[in-house]
C-alpha cells in the first residue's frame, strides 16, 4: 500500500473514532445535565469525514436519532464520503 494511502487511510480513521466519540461524549453529558457538544460541532466532525463514525455512535448510543436531519444528513454524508473516497481511489488520486 502507497505512503498516502496509509495516511489517509489512518486520518479516516482518526476522524471516524473522533466522531464517534464525541457523540458518546455528548450523550454522557446529556445523561448527566452537563454541559453538551454544539450540535454544529456534531455536524462538522461528520463533515470531516467523520460521517461513518459520527452515524454508528448516534445508533450505538441512541442519541440524536430523534432529530430528523441526524437521522437523514448523517449516512447521506457517509454515502457520500465512501462514493467521494472510491472515486478518488478508482482514478488513482489516492492509494
Amino acid at each position: 500500500m502507497a505512503t498516502n494511502a496509509v495516511i489517509i487511510l489512518v486520518l479516516f480513521l482518526l476522524l471516524n473514532l473522533f466522531s464517534f466519540f464525541l457523540m458518546r461524549h455528548d450523550k454522557q453529558c446529556a445523561k448527566k445535565n452537563k454541559r453538551r457538544v454544539p450540535e454544529k460541532a456534531l455536524f462538522l466532525s461528520a463533515i470531516l469525514f467523520g460521517a461513518l463514525g459520527g452515524t454508528l455512535g448516534m445508533f450505538l448510543f441512541r442519541h440524536k436519532t430523534k432529530h430528523w436531519y441526524f437521522r437523514v444528513f448523517f449516512p447521506l454524508l457517509m454515502v457520500l464520503q465512501a462514493a467521494l473516497l472510491g472515486y478518488l481511489w478508482s482514478r488513482k488520486l489516492i492509494g
